[in-house]
């Protein structure tokens, strides 16, 4: 299976710099060691999802974007999309579990995204009736090769700004974040680490690059977890980037992610929902190598009513 390179990510780059914020490095006196966030959280949708839906969509030929695009999501690729859509005046339809967070589902709609729920099951299968009932393109939010590349400017900044950048952690869900600050890492600092995160109730990409094979955990049990970014595991093409280039993946509890999101708040001033969390959960935990250390902020389309519980210890 041909990776995405270096090049692609390069290529993105202005791309994406025509939907997306470059985020700054945070340094972060109040933790030990020497940390760094990258805040995603703070793209104009709330996550790095602008990312790759900007380099997908400026990437389709004219005749696909006017007939529109489709996409399942839990809500931050949707969100993505249908901004990134909206700028280009391409309609959107994004698939969504039936209990997606709500914030998320009203800032899809607020983007003129047509929203489908349906069953957390069902999603990818519905997505793709869709686009061959209508004839529309799909965009999916991870296994897309333009989608990966354009998430890898997320690791091409981290290392123009932090340049002896020793670890890099980064979420795993889908794992297209993962596969493209991957690449975009080792290609510039070789020596750096890239720790992937996730949560142990959805630990599948852990699990797959122990056997050196995809494994699929069932919807109903990455469910569990109060990271809902992360509940998909990879494709083959994301595992076959993360097999390949990531140097690690540690998992992190649900009472460690929640923890996070409050040192985050009260001590960063940074709002991330749980699976923005999770790196900084990681690092907390000390079940990272080290170092100058930069955590990927994700997102942070957190629920209120959640948000709220997590600052004040109650998840």
């Amino acid at each position: 299976m041909e990776l995405i390179s270096t090049a692609d990510i390069d290529a993105a780059a202005p791309r994406v710099a025509e939907l997306a914020v470059r985020t700054p490095l945070l340094p972060c006196p109040w933790a030990e060691g020497e940390l760094w966030l990258k805040p995603e959280n703070l793209q104009p949708v709330g996550a790095f999802k602008v990312r790759g839906a900007a380099n997908a969509l400026a990437l389709l030929p004219e005749e696909a974007r006017r007939a529109g695009v489709v996409t399942h999501s839990s809500g931050n690729h949707g969100q993505a999309l249908a901004y990134a859509a909206r700028a280009h005046g391409v309609g959107c339809v994004v698939v969504c579990p039936e209990n997606a967070p709500e914030v998320k589902v009203a800032a899809m709609r607020s983007f003129d995204a047509e929203v489908v729920p349906v069953p957390p099951a069902e999603r990818a299968r519905r997505a793709a009736e869709i686009a061959a009932e209508r004839g529309m393109a799909s965009v999916p939010p991870f296994d897309h090769r333009d989608v990966i590349a354009g998430q890898g400017t997320v690791g091409a900044e981290i290392v123009a700004d932090l340049p002896d950048v020793d670890t890099v952690l980064v979420p795993v869900g889908g794992g297209g974040l993962a596969a493209g600050v991957a690449t975009a890492v080792k290609a510039r600092r070789p020596g750096a680490a890239v720790i992937g995160v996730e949560p142990e109730l959805a630990a599948d990409a852990a699990e797959s690059l122990a056997k050196g094979r995809l494994v699929a955990w069932p919807t109903e049990q990455t469910q569990r977890t109060i990271a809902d970014g992360v509940r998909v595991g990879p494709s083959a093409l994301t595992f076959a980037h993360l097999r390949e280039r990531l140097d690690g993946i540690v998992t992190v509890g649900e009472e460690e992610i929640a923890a996070a999101m409050a040192v985050l708040a009260r001590a960063a001033r940074v709002v991330a929902e749980p699976s923005g969390a999770l790196t900084t959960a990681a690092y907390l935990a000390g079940r990272t190598p080290g170092g100058r250390t930069v955590a990927v902020v994700s997102g942070g389309n957190a629920a209120p009513d959640l948000l709220a519980r997590a600052i004040a210890g109650e998840v």
